[in-house]
């Protein structure tokens, strides 16, 4: 793990971590910890890839993933131009 990388953290993590969030790494702190835990610096994101909050979080890396894909946002209800309606 590095800096910029994006992983998703489940409560497989941790158990703080009831709903997922993206987060992006800006660095893996050298604080002494458990066998498999990490503390991590950087950004929670949303589905958009903007930063929501600055964080530092304590981890298992064996829970870490990569995030599920973005879904694009909605057009926000207009219609398509190929059809005109009379």
């Amino acid at each position: 793990m590095k800096a910029g990388d994006l992983v998703y953290v489940t409560r497989a993590a941790s158990v703080q971590f009831l709903r997922p969030i993206r987060f992006r790494v800006i660095r893996v702190l050298d604080w002494p910890t458990y066998d498999g835990w990490v503390w991590l610096e950087g950004y929670q994101v949303n589905a958009a890839g903007e930063a929501v909050s600055r964080r530092r979080i304590f981890v298992q890396r064996a829970g870490l993933t990569a995030p599920p894909p973005a879904v694009p946002p909605q057009a926000g209800g207009r219609r398509s131009a190929g059809r005109v309606r009379r």
